[in-house]
């Protein structure tokens, strides 16, 4: 015999067992299509694996051959490498890869977490300065670089105010100065890197507890003292992250160094990513081009495994 609900509230809160039991004894069957299925990511994974890793590893067959990327070629095994290691003009790209990489990671993190730190603050004008210096960031290197071109030329703006100033004796042309063009590069790719660091580190200093900032500043700390024992230790993530893929984009910088100087004046200029365009596409040279494609890589990866063992905090025992 069914209970009898005395009020319009039992009627509410109290289940009735019939229709509890109907749905559990029928639940529904799943369709088809149902949201967080591993195989809604099955397009990208294949797309990711067909043009990521499946061009790469026939790369490095290549790179172990003497194609010339039209017709038939020879396995010669390491005869490419042996001959990478043996160019003093390999030798300078690898060095120059290695500076501007090293270097623009050091100024950009300098300086971006310089500028995190003082947008941190409670400044009226703080949103309009962390878009203003992030705006390089979402510009093509391109255009940048071509921008910045002009920047450097004999008769361009640097130059004008040199002579203004009455300095005319220090103008010159700076991406076709030897000593000065590497320089260029550098301040190039710094200036429009460090926004991305900056935001990273904003997005570290956003995690820092404030209560341990203040009971730092109450037991007498200063500034400096706070930033290296509370700050610091408390970003340590976003360093990593940082410097991480700031190395990264440093080794394989490109369309600043084709933009302004195109490895010149004299090869000066030149890194691992430029001679692997010059070496595949402009002397048709598809072996040794993969050959140096395959050094950059395992550079790549040696340099990005080493930062994230060092930057990141070690675990625990």
């Amino acid at each position: 015999m069914p209970t009898m609900l005395n009020t319009e509230t039992e009627a509410v809160i109290v289940p009735r067992p019939g229709r509890a039991q109907r749905r559990a004894a029928a639940p529904r069957r799943p369709g088809l299509l149902k949201f967080g299925h591993w195989w809604w990511a099955l397009p990208g994974i294949v797309l990711v694996i067909a043009i990521h890793y499946v061009a790469t590893t026939v790369g490095g067959f290549f790179a172990f051959t003497d194609w010339s990327g039209i017709g038939a070629f020879n396995w010669i095994g390491v005869d490419n490498f042996v001959k990478i290691f043996g160019d003093p003009t390999q030798i300078g790209a690898l060095g120059n890869t290695l500076f501007l990489a090293f270097a623009s990671v050091i100024l950009s993190n300098i300086v971006g977490l310089g500028l995190a730190l003082a947008l941190n603050r409670g400044l009226k004008t703080r949103y309009a300065l962390r878009v203003l210096f992030f705006m390089p960031v979402v510009l093509s290197p391109l255009a940048v670089s071509y921008v910045w071109k002009f920047i450097f030329d004999y008769n361009g703006p640097i130059n004008v105010m040199l002579r203004g100033a009455g300095l005319g004796e220090f103008a010159k042309a700076w991406v076709a100065d030897p000593t000065w063009a590497i320089w260029t590069i550098l301040i190039v790719i710094v200036w429009q890197n460090t926004g991305f660091a900056m935001v990273i580190y904003m997005a570290g200093l956003a995690a820092v507890p404030v209560e341990i900032e203040e009971a730092a500043a109450i037991d007498g700390a200063d500034l400096r003292q706070r930033f290296w024992h509370v700050t610091f230790p408390s970003i340590r993530p976003a360093v990593a992250i940082a410097t991480t893929l700031g190395l990264v984009n440093g080794l394989r910088v490109f369309d600043q160094i084709m933009a302004m100087t195109g490895g010149g004046p004299a090869g000066v200029t030149e890194t691992l990513a430029t001679e692997v365009y010059k070496e595949s596409f402009a002397l048709g040279n598809f072996g040794y081009g993969a050959a140096l494609a395959l050094v950059l890589t395992v550079i790549i990866l040696v340099f990005a495994v080493i930062q994230q063992r060092v930057t990141n905090p070690r675990e625990e025992s």
